[in-house]
């Protein structure tokens, strides 16, 4: 008897969806690195033969994971913005940052595999960048339409950092100012510093009230790539 192919496809996204399922718990029990294909299929009664069909090596399953984790977190991040409507760009800014954070310890584990620890033997392929860019490309157009709206306080780098900062804007944004960008870098990487930081534990017996911290950071870094607030 023919399967429709209808039916094949759904069947096929919902074994797929099974075995992603049975990944982000064996994450959650020992990390990306004691990730095993032979262990997702006994956990799904599946013979290992039959599971890579859908995932042909480990490197495989962890690149799908290292994706949907990019794209969740990218989705929450959008959403967050569209949620702000017409507010100024640095309150938008906030509450970008404000998303990953949640996001983040939604998803603890799925946030460590994408910005914690590398995984022994596993190289990122290309195929994860557009996932990975989506909260950066966000926070460079958040950046891009203060600037077209004038809501900025200019900033300037050192001499010695021209040159980079020039490289970085043409390949990140040349539409915007090599100071710009050069700021928006430094922030990229300290919002993930903070919610690291929070995340795995170093903020224990420092900080308390931690949500009001991270907005106050947050706010911070909007100033420092020049955002002004109302």
């Amino acid at each position: 008897m023919n399967i429709p192919q209808g039916a094949r496809a759904r069947a096929r996204m919902e074994v797929t969806a099974a075995i992603k399922d049975e990944a982000r718990r064996q994450l959650a029990a020992g990390g990306a690195a004691a990730l095993s294909l032979r262990a997702v299929a006994r956990e799904l009664g599946m013979v290992s033969s039959a599971l890579y069909r859908y995932f042909p090596s480990r490197d495989d399953l962890l690149t799908a994971l290292i994706i949907d984790a990019y794209d969740s977190l990218g989705e929450a991040a959008e959403s967050a913005d569209a949620r702000a409507g017409d507010a100024a760009p640095a309150q938008r800014w906030v509450a970008v940052c404000e998303a990953v954070r949640a996001w983040a310890l939604a998803h603890p584990h799925e946030y460590a595999l994408i910005y914690g620890s590398p995984v022994p033997g596993y190289s990122a392929p290309q195929a994860t960048i557009p996932a990975a860019s989506r909260v950066g490309v966000l926070l460079i157009g958040i950046v891009r339409d203060a600037y077209r709206q004038r809501g900025v306080a200019r900033t300037r780098v050192p001499a010695e950092l021209e040159p980079e900062a020039r490289r970085m804007a043409g390949e990140l944004a040349p539409d915007l100012p090599p100071e710009a960008v050069a700021a928006l870098v430094a922030a990229w990487a300290q919002l993930y510093g903070l919610v690291g930081f929070e995340l795995f534990g170093q903020f224990n017996n420092v900080v308390e009230d931690r949500a009001t911290f991270f907005r106050h950071a947050a706010a911070q870094l909007a100033h420092g790539v020049g955002l002004v607030f109302p």
